[in-house]
This record gives C-alpha cells, structure tokens and sequence, in this order.
C-alpha cells in the first residue's frame, strides 16, 4: 500500500528532469509559490535549457538524482520516449513523481510504469492538466448535480488549429510517431482521459478512422521550395513559417512558439534557424506522418456513448463539447456551458469567461491547478488531492492504443479492463 509521509515546517523541494517548453511551466509556477515550494534542481542535457530553469543545483542527466536524493518530488518533463527509466528509477530511489503525459509510447512501457509506481508506494501523478480547469470543475459540477438526468451521450471535438498542428505535428517534436508516439496518444490521451472524468465511467469499446490528408508531397502548391525561405508562393501558404514565428517575434518577443524554433531572441537568429533547422522546412515536404484528423466512436460504462473528433484544420481555440441526458443537454465551449433543462425548457448560462486554451497560457488554468494539487498531495500526504493517478491514467492510455488498433485494422476493439 502506497504511503505519504507529510512534509513539515518547510516547502517542498521539488527536482525538474527535462527542462523544455512543459517542464519550465511548471518549475514557474514552483519559483512563484516560495512559501509552497522550491526548485532545487534541474537535470538536461542542454546547458541553455538548464540555465532557462535557473535551479541551483545543475546536472546533465536524472542518474545523479537517484544516487543522491537531493529533493521531496520530481517533475519529468522529458520527450514521451524518454520517460520509462527515469520515472521507474526515481519511484525506486523514493520520490513522488509529476509525470507528463503521455506516459509512454507503448501499451507495454505504459504498463511498466504503472506498476513500478504502484510497487514503489510513491505518490504519483499525471499531466493531465483538463482535469483541473475552472472549465471542468463547472461541467463536472453541472453532470455530476444530476440535472441532465441519465447520461446518454457525449461529442467532443478538439480543434488543433491549423498553425499549431505545422508547428509541432508537421515540424516539431511530434511529428513522427517513431519518433514520439500516435497523435491520438501524444495530443488527445488528456481528451479521452476528460471524458471518462467528466462522464463518471470508463471506455470500454472504441472504433476510430483517419489519416494524414493534407500534409504531404503530392499537395505542395504548385512553385513550391524545400524551404519557406526560398519559395516563391510562401506568402499565399497559410503554413509559411515566416508567417508562423516572425510576427510572434515581433510583437511579443521570444515567446513560445519561438523558444522551440531557436534560442536567439533577435530576427537574424530566427531566419537562420529557419534556414538551417526543421521549423523552416515546408511542411508539405517534411518526414511526418501522424494523422491530421481522427475520429473515434465509443461506448462507455452502461452504455453510454461518446464520439470525439481531432482535427488539424482549425483555430486554435477551446475544446467544444455537447453532452446529452434524459433531461437536459449541455453545450461547452472552454468559456462557458449552456445547460437547457427539458422539464421547465429553460436555458441556463454559466459563465467561466475568457481563459487559456493552449499551453502558451496555462491551459485555462490546468497547468496552475495540476502542480498546486501535486504539491499539496506531497506536503500534506494526501494522494486523494490529485485527481491524475497511476489507475486512472493508465485507462485513457489504454483507449488510446486501442483506438489506434482500430484505427489500423477497421475493426471494433475492446478496452482492456486495467
């Protein structure tokens, strides 16, 4: 049986493994919350992503954190492939562990972790940051008060957006699932993981279709070049990454999207990682091959149904949601919900207001949300403050990976039950 000893009289010491665009999130959070926490080490490879985390201790690999237990917890933030042996070495040497998601790549090295965390007794958690939204305490709140009726049914679509699927899905990171892991896996497992949360029930079967449509050679425009800097209709193509990163460079300055494309914070800088470096290659003519839109139809626990849509071809803008219930239905839009009860046939607005729906700015308050859990689950010992468990996520996982068996094979697959 995990147990949590509660840490006293001082904040909690936390340790970053793997300093990217994620983990510095939420080692920003921890250096804005003295009185909670402390960030007393960081562990990359890169010397300027350890120097952007600022933590007083440095080192260029996690092996150094296992050999000399320097901290109360440890944020791995590293690529999805890159996760099993340090979290299964930490959970080893001790240490409550804040892991991204997704976990890993494959069924079997998802498992793994899993049960290493279980076996060790540690206190876990995933970056499932949907569950701790302002948003979705409103609509877990509106479901869970019984107002809909019986739950029939849920569609849910999560719009990429069209620059930020070429940004990191036709350029970036995960781009290639060798690489990194399925689109469905690397993008949507926080979507799958919010319907079983939000609807109170797991997925048991799932089918799914798509593909990679547009992105790919026989589509370049007529004229085209290898690289944007060279071509000669680049001010027509929405994907232009001149037209991705340098007004974001101007207007607001080395920002994300632009921190991942180079560490220059000046236009020569950009223009040459652009010539040199993925970012500035066409995205019609790159080695990519996850999907660009996806669709899944599944059944839930006692019947309930479900249908979810992923898709490139978008705005960058809030998930939207529509659930339906024997007396009631509800429409959400990451701002709002609108709940119509049939019995009285009044419309009821909640009001959220404008709040984040990228990473850029805290996923409407998720990221805030999930390290304030984990940290107070570790200070206090209460494991039951974070709602992103071992259990719980290794479900969405499972849905995942066999949607993607789905997927490849038309067929209908069951959900394995843990």
């Amino acid at each position: 049986m995990s147990t949590h000893t509660p840490i006293t009289g001082r904040p909690v010491r936390v340790a970053l493994v793997g300093a990217g665009n994620r983990g510095l999130t939420y080692a920003e959070w921890i250096k804005a919350h003295p009185e909670r926490a402390e960030l007393v080490a960081v562990a990359d490879p890169r010397p300027a992503a350890r120097a952007a985390a600022d933590a007083p201790v440095e080192f260029d690999d996690w092996q150094p954190l296992v050999e000399n237990r320097i901290a109360d917890a440890v944020v791995v933030a590293t690529q999805d492939r890159f996760h099993v042996e340090p979290v299964l070495a930490l959970a080893e040497a001790g240490y409550a562990i804040l892991a991204e998601k997704p976990l890993a790549p494959t069924e079997e090295e998802t498992r793994r972790i899993v049960e290493g965390v279980e076996r060790a007794g540690v206190l876990f958690a995933v970056c499932h940051v949907m569950r701790y939204t302002p948003y979705t305490d409103l609509v877990k709140k509106v479901v869970d008060s019984g107002v809909l009726g019986q739950l029939v049914s849920l569609d849910h679509l999560e719009p990429v957006g069209w620059w930020h699927y070429a940004h990191s899905y036709v350029r970036g990171p995960w781009s290639s699932e060798k690489d990194s892991s399925p689109m469905l896996l690397a993008k949507s497992c926080h979507d799958l993981d919010w319907i079983t949360y939000v609807m109170g029930g797991r997925i048991e079967q799932v089918s799914s279709f798509g593909g990679l449509k547009h992105f790919r050679p026989e589509n370049a425009p007529a004229g085209s070049a290898g690289r944007c800097l060279d071509c000669a209709v680049e001010s027509g193509c929405p994907y232009s990454a001149l037209k991705l990163y340098m007004p974001t460079l101007r207007e607001k300055g080395a920002v994300w999207p632009v921190t991942h494309v180079t560490e220059a914070k000046d236009e020569a800088g950009l223009v040459q990682a652009l010539r040199e470096g993925p970012y500035g290659v066409c995205a019609y003519r790159g080695d990519n091959d996850v999907v660009d839109h996806q669709v899944l139809a599944m059944q839930l626990t006692d019947g309930v149904t479900a249908t979810f849509q992923m898709v490139a071809f978008t705005e960058q803008t809030h998930r939207q949601t529509r659930i339906f219930g024997s007396h009631g239905w509800l429409i959400g839009d990451g701002e709002r919900v609108t709940v119509q009860d049939f019995r009285t046939g009044e419309s009821t607005v909640h009001e959220l207001g404008a709040s984040g729906s990228n990473a850029a700015d805290g996923h409407g308050g998720g990221d805030a949300g999930l390290v304030d859990a984990f940290v107070t689950a570790v200070a206090t010992g209460e494991a039951g403050a974070v709602r992103s468990g071992p259990a719980t996520s290794l479900g969405s996982h499972l849905a995942a990976f066999a949607a993607e068996r789905a997927r490849h094979t038309g067929t209908v697959q069951t959900v394995p039950a843990q």
